[in-house]
């Protein structure tokens, strides 16, 4: 029998504790539904900005958590198969993406689903309203019919394929947005985060010949080197970023950088990217600059015909590459080191705690953890 309800980490207040409450799940399974029990949710830099209150505009109570990995309990209409038309069923462990309506001029007429205009993140889902819960910090969430989903490989671990769910399918929509890395291209990550890490492995593993990364704190930027980085800039350091445009300027013999990723956002950030880009070269901007952020020089645009790319998440396409990558690099990079160890839904505020503070990369939430 299905569940009717889940215990789950309520956000009831900007700032405040999360509140452990029951909250009901849809009575009802719409076509192409499904209920699933969360195996693992990895946070993510959003989660711990959504919870200080950085984005007073989302309704509140809502269950944080945008990054799982469950397993299947319930099935509505034609709901057996997943992207890949590989049959799921109950007890099938999948990913998904955030759903999408498919009519909206993004979903229907661009093609794009991260464009789509009603796209369906866990944020967006009030838990005092159908359906519920669809975030991650939940013993049980809902699946939209429109989230797509993808059965996950029997040796994947739970870390891997809900990190795939956000950090990794965001860095990898970033790579084919900017058209990949050039052979022996130099490559500079803005951002040591769970985003920038990978990026930079991305990097060193798409064929560059030279990576900088910049970031904080040391034990970030450590990581980075063992993924790939020649060069670390650690910006608690250097604080100056005109100090740091120059920094990159030596290293590619005043040349500049062929492709520039912003994995960090920051009000500085997307005028030190373009700065550092070396003519016709490439500024992909992923995070967000914030209020107060510098003007970007148009004229450094024009004179060295940069491109400047906006990329934004990832979809179901991306998830499935995401996927692939970290199977296909296991042997290069040590994903593991990315996750902290689990703690259960207790112990989320914790969790969010060592997000905001970094002192995790990737705090990881097992909502198995305290059920008898």
């Amino acid at each position: 029998m299905r569940p009717k309800v889940t215990r789950a980490a309520l956000l009831r207040e900007f700032g405040a504790p999360l509140e452990l409450a029951e909250v009901p799940l849809p009575d009802e399974l719409p076509p192409g539904s499904a209920i699933v029990r969360v195996r693992t949710t990895t946070l993510c830099g959003t989660d711990a900005h959504l919870w200080q209150g950085a984005m007073p505009f989302v309704a509140l109570p809502i269950v944080l958590g945008h990054e799982m990995v469950g397993e299947i309990v319930a099935l509505g209409p034609y709901a057996g198969q997943d992207a890949l038309g590989a049959p799921v069923e109950i007890g099938s462990r999948v990913v998904w993406s955030e759903s999408v309506c498919g009519h909206c001029h993004g979903c229907a007429v661009l093609r794009e689903p991260v464009l789509c205009a009603n796209r369906g993140y866990g944020f967006s889902q009030r838990a005092d309203r159908w359906p519920f819960v669809i975030g991650g910090l939940s013993e049980y969430a809902y699946l939209p019919p429109g989230a797509h989903r993808v059965v996950v490989a029997d040796d994947m671990p739970d870390t891997w394929a809900a990190s795939a769910g956000c950090a990794v399918k965001t860095v990898v929509r970033a790579f084919a947005n900017a058209g990949g890395v050039d052979p022996g291209a130099t490559v500079v990550v803005q951002g040591s985060g769970p985003l920038g890490l990978v990026a930079t492995a991305l990097a060193r593993a798409g064929g560059a010949g030279q990576v900088i990364t910049l970031g904080g704190p040391s034990g970030r930027l450590r990581m980075a080197t063992a993924f790939g980085a020649d060069t670390i800039i650690d910006v608690t350091a250097v604080t100056d970023s005109d100090e740091r445009v120059a920094m990159v300027e030596e290293l590619t013999g005043a040349r500049g950088a062929d492709l520039v990723i912003d994995v960090a956002g920051g009000p500085t950030v997307n005028r030190e990217g373009v700065l550092m880009c070396a003519q016709r070269g490439t500024h992909v901007v992923v995070g967000l600059a914030g209020p107060g952020a510098a003007a970007v020089p148009m004229d450094v645009v024009m004179s060295r015909e940069l491109r400047v790319v906006g990329s934004l998440n990832g979809d179901v396409g991306d998830l499935v590459r995401a996927l692939r990558l970290l199977t296909g690099l296991a042997d290069r990079f040590a994903w593991d080191a990315l996750f902290s160890d689990p703690v259960g839904l207790a112990d989320a505020d914790s969790a969010l705690k060592d997000m905001a503070t970094m002192a995790a990369v990737k705090a990881v939430v097992d909502p198995r953890m305290e059920i008898s």
